[in-house]
């Protein structure tokens, strides 16, 4: 089930805490104002609209009723004003007016000027009636009303932009969690890329090596043939790992494959190493030198890698490499992303020949000598 979403808790708050304030206020109000029980009975009207528009609010779903609740109270209004003789009756009005005109898309301004000129007009109109008492006339119809209605109204308009805050929190809390799913995927694939893309190019190169020996030299044949099937069945526990989120990758166990594969397609290796690698830097620099080493295989007419290893980064430099533009490697693009998004660098160059592949996670550096 889902979870109910933040802006809905905080109005299902506002139902549970004010309903029984709000019932409670309109019981006054109608034992203030009312004479006789058919009077109770209309000023009741204007209460329960209000309330109508309240729950109604807190459900999200104010516009439905707001136009008969603000009818029906705006109609009570008057008639407190000029046959009840009671000033209290603008309650109900007020209350649905201040639900109702924040949440106009335009001319909120002119809305809420509307309705505290109305609770005045009504008010003003009593008055003219009662010429004996002004001030006092004053106070009960015009000054208290249209203070309250002025109160409320600058209160519930702070109020919808808190909602409208809540909202977009809700809303940027969703996109955040729909781009980590898509990041996930993104992540997931390109792993997936890794393993097969790369166990099918190494299984093609031991394929063409073994028909090129199986008549020359069986045992060689059959050792290859032998690697193909321990490969195929590394790969599949590695598509399983990865499955269940389980995979890590080794960089020992990579450099060792990387010399056997380039040892194997006649390419000499070289591996230099200029400090210990990191613990934290293995599975990062392994990735690298898994992608480095299939586009080496795939695209480049090697005769010679270099490999070199520092603690936070991996430098590999092939030679054969093409006298042509700095070709678009789908495979590095997507592990120049990732690279990044570990907080690291990752650099393509090409001259002379040689193809430079090189990665340093100098931020990761940084930040394990600060806790030393």
């Amino acid at each position: 089930m889902d979870a109910e979403p933040a802006q809905g808790q905080l109005r299902r708050l506002n139902r549970v805490m004010f309903i029984p304030l709000f019932v409670v206020s309109g019981v006054v109000v109608v034992s203030t104002d009312a004479r006789s029980w058919w009077q109770a009975i209309i000023l009741s009207t204007s209460v329960v609209a209000a309330l109508v528009a309240f729950v109604r609010w807190t459900s999200g779903e104010l516009f439905r009723v707001a136009l008969p609740c603000l009818l029906v109270a705006a109609a009570v209004w008057p008639f407190s004003v000029f046959v009840v003789d009671g000033g209290s009756a603008f309650f109900g009005l007020s209350f649905a007016g201040s639900l109702v005109v924040p949440q106009l898309s335009r001319h909120r301004a002119w809305a809420a000027l509307a309705l505290v000129g109305y609770i005045a007009a009504i008010g003003a109109a009593g008055v003219l009636m009662s010429p004996d008492d002004v001030s006092g006339h004053l106070l009960k119809f015009v000054y208290v009303p249209t203070g309250i209605t002025v109160i409320v109204l600058g209160l519930m308009f702070p109020n919808k932009k808190f909602y409208d805050v809540v909202a977009e929190l809700e809303e940027a809390r969703e996109r955040e969690a729909e781009l980590a799913v898509i990041r996930e995927r993104v992540r997931f694939a390109g792993d997936l890329h890794d393993i097969q893309g790369h166990t099918l190019h190494v299984v093609k190169l031991k394929a063409a090596l073994a028909r090129k020996l199986v008549d020359i030299d069986t045992e060689r044949a059959k050792q290859e043939l032998g690697e193909i099937h321990e490969l195929v069945a590394d790969t599949i526990t590695q598509t399983k790992e990865l499955a269940y989120a389980q995979r890590r990758l080794n960089l020992s166990a990579e450099l060792e494959n990387a010399r056997n594969l380039f040892e194997a397609a006649g390419i000499h290796v070289r591996i230099n190493r200029e400090g210990d690698v990191a613990a934290g830097a293995n599975e990062l620099l392994g990735q690298v030198l898994r992608e480095t080493t299939t586009n080496i295989l795939r695209h480049a007419q090697a005769t010679r890698v270099r490999i070199t290893l520092a603690e936070w980064s991996i430098t590999i430099v092939n030679d054969g490499a093409q006298q042509a533009p700095l070709p678009e490697l789908r495979g590095l693009a997507a592990l120049e992303q990732r690279v990044a998004a570990e907080g690291g660098e990752l650099t393509v160059e090409q001259d002379d020949g040689q193809f430079v592949t090189a990665a340093a996670f100098p931020h990761r550096r940084t930040e394990a000598l600060e806790k030393r």
